[in-house]
């Protein structure tokens, strides 16, 4: 049984800002500590799915500039996707229809949803709806997954990250809190000595659960709304074949299905960052 792990940051063991997460600079002064929290986070999340039947793991570094995880501290027999600049799949690169189920570790609530360090997908973005539904990370990853008829089964994140997961993935999506949040950055946080063996079962159950578990699928065709936080990001994301504006922050698009779609946006939001760099 292989199982395919996507993992982003924000919502791991012990971090509570952008501060301590975001990447490798001075400017983030707690970023060897956050990538140890992480990769002990994500070390749980794989024994417990070998616990529960998993005989491969496909592990996808998903946050920022995606090379966060320790891979010489990952669990033996590990395969780790890192690194960016290629592909489609975004988050969910690498994943296909020979996974059983796909969890997604330390992911972060959606923009405007009660979590800490809420957001939508990048920086600089507002929101993301989809058909007219707002979404965030959670929903986008689930259904990459169920593109390929793989059902998410476990999400780990803040209490109101775990919330969305269980309001919008189908089925018997298991999740673990490891912090409840008061504000964007503060909440309470739980020991390692707690979330860690708490991802571990959840996790194990996850992966006995996956064969009745659903994939998370949206057919065609797909509406994408992209509103951003300043019109020079939606100038130039609106240069771009098929996309039209809407408003001075906010650039729509259609396509016969969620992963065009999907690919799509990956460059609206690309275009949206030489937007917000035009006035240097």
């Amino acid at each position: 049984m292989k199982i395919y792990i996507s993992v982003d940051i924000e919502g791991a063991t012990g971090i509570a800002s952008f501060s301590q997460c975001s990447r490798p600079d001075s400017a983030h002064y707690d970023y060897p500590f956050a990538r140890r929290m992480l990769t002990g986070d994500v070390n749980a999340a794989i024994r417990g799915a070998r616990a529960g039947g998993a005989t491969e793991v496909v592990v996808k570094d998903s946050h920022a500039t995606c090379k966060n995880l320790l891979i010489d501290e990952l669990e033996p027999g590990t395969q780790l996707i890192s690194g960016m600049g290629a592909g489609t799949l975004g988050m969910m690169e690498g994943i296909d229809s020979s996974f059983s189920a796909s969890m997604l570790v330390g992911y972060h609530a959606m923009a405007g949803g009660f979590g800490m360090m809420e957001h939508a997908l990048v920086g600089g973005l507002h929101r993301l709806a989809i058909n007219g539904e707002a979404v965030g990370e959670i929903a986008v990853s689930a259904v990459i997954a169920g593109a390929f008829g793989v059902p998410t089964v476990f999400v780990s994140s803040d209490q109101g990250g775990c919330d969305e997961a269980i309001a919008c993935l189908p089925g018997r999506v298991q999740t673990f809190a490891t912090k409840r949040g008061f504000g964007y950055a503060l909440g309470q946080l739980l020991s390692p000595s707690v979330t860690i063996p708490g991802i571990e079962e959840a996790a194990r159950q996850a992966v006995l659960n996956a064969a009745t578990t659903k994939p998370y699928a949206i057919g065609g065709p797909v509406k994408m709304s992209v509103a951003f936080r300043t019109s020079p990001e939606a100038d130039m994301a609106a240069t771009l074949i098929g996309v039209s504006r809407t408003d001075a922050y906010t650039v729509e698009f259609s396509a016969d299905s969620f992963l065009e779609a999907h690919r799509l946006a990956l460059n609206v939001f690309t275009m949206s960052i030489v937007g917000r760099r035009s006035g240097d």
